[in-house]
């Protein structure tokens, strides 16, 4: 529990075993519930996640946004955090982060890697993508976004219930965002996080994410 609060931390993966553990070591006691949603991994994740006391969900059809509508649809928490098992994104700035979002009028922060302080935590071709994705996003819907990628948020799970959520794919982490920004009753806000270089095998393919989630900014301002 935190200021009477309780915290779920939704982590998804696929072939994270190097990364979760580390992940895991780091998490705060205060946490109640830590889900990891094994995405069909061939590796030891979920036996590995499970020796560290998470509880651990299986997706066996993979896609970022299919394994994390599974964990949020299983979080308990009055609270979510999200974040990757690949110890990239800060685990012991989370209680900061609740600090933030408890004081912060709004039920939905991102955390932003922008500007990025270790220039080797990301490529060139992922960080001009980052920019590009994140720069249409901000024209299309109105509002300016540093960080339309993250993969670190923290929420109140009531939020959900506001959000329509459909992509099964990378286009998940700017879906969500776009939810919260354009529904008063949520409200959006970033906050800056540090960020790191990632443990194990690299998963976004850029050129192909990369458009795939180009179309979608498209597709939800003017089709949805």
């Amino acid at each position: 529990m935190y200021s009477g609060k309780m915290i779920t931390v939704v982590i998804p993966c696929l072939n994270e075993e190097k990364g979760i553990k580390k992940v895991l070591a780091r998490m705060p006691r205060f946490v109640d519930e830590i889900i990891v949603v094994d995405n069909n991994s061939t590796d030891r994740t979920a036996q590995v996640a499970k020796q560290m006391g998470a509880r651990v969900v299986y997706e066996k059809i993979r896609g970022y946004g299919r394994a994390y509508k599974t964990g949020l649809m299983n979080a308990r928490g009055d609270i979510i955090i999200t974040l990757d098992g690949d110890q990239s994104y800060p685990v012991d700035g989370i209680s900061y982060l609740l600090e933030v979002l408890l004081r912060s009028g709004v039920q939905f922060l991102s955390g932003s890697r922008f500007p990025l302080q270790n220039r080797q935590a990301m490529s060139f071709k992922h960080y001009v993508g980052n920019k590009v994705l994140s720069l249409v996003m901000s024209v299309l819907f109105f509002r300016w976004i540093w960080d339309s990628q993250s993969g670190m948020w923290i929420f109140y799970r009531e939020a959900l219930s506001r959000m329509r959520l459909d992509s099964d794919t990378m286009a998940f982490s700017e879906e969500i965002k776009i939810e919260a920004l354009i529904n008063r009753d949520i409200g959006f806000k970033e906050i800056y996080i540090d960020y790191t270089s990632r443990v194990g095998e690299i998963k976004l393919q850029p050129w192909r994410d990369g458009w795939r989630n180009l179309l979608y900014l498209f597709k939800k301002r003017f089709v949805h």
